[in-house]
């Protein structure tokens, strides 16, 4: 009898003791990284946009846009672009030439120089002209 009177106060204590862990899943996953999918996809959407905008002004076609940014999605990409497009024709303003090559999508390497070959400043040596007399 004694037993039966205790259970209710043991699963109230469990679940307030369960409690605090559970309400902090949102920050724990934010610490180890895990980003949940509403956020990553509006995340994604932001930066095509963004990215497009960029390449419009740049004077980059949106061909090499989608091939450079394959990760992102190319309707966002588009989007940005359009939008850039429209301002930059308002405005009269002239694209902006990059100063900086592309960057390499993610998981890709970068080429090296083959073990045969020299590279900048290394061992290539220009021919001396021989005097004559």
């Amino acid at each position: 009898m004694f037993d039966r009177a205790r259970l209710p106060f043991r699963t109230l204590l469990i679940a307030c003791w369960l409690l605090p862990g559970l309400s902090a899943c949102d920050s724990a996953q934010q610490a180890v990284g895990i980003e949940p999918a509403g956020a990553k996809l509006a995340r994604l959407d932001a930066e095509g946009k963004a990215v497009g905008g960029a390449c419009r002004q740049s004077g980059r076609a949106i061909e090499d846009c989608y091939s450079i940014y394959s990760w992102l999605p190319k309707a966002s990409i588009y989007e940005g672009w359009r939008d850039m497009d429209i301002y930059m024709r308002e405005n009269k303003l002239e694209t902006v030439e990059p100063q900086l090559p592309p960057p390499q999508p993610p998981g890709s390497k970068k080429k090296r120089a083959a073990a045969g070959e020299p590279t900048e400043g290394e061992g290539k040596s220009t021919p001396k002209p021989t005097a004559k007399e």
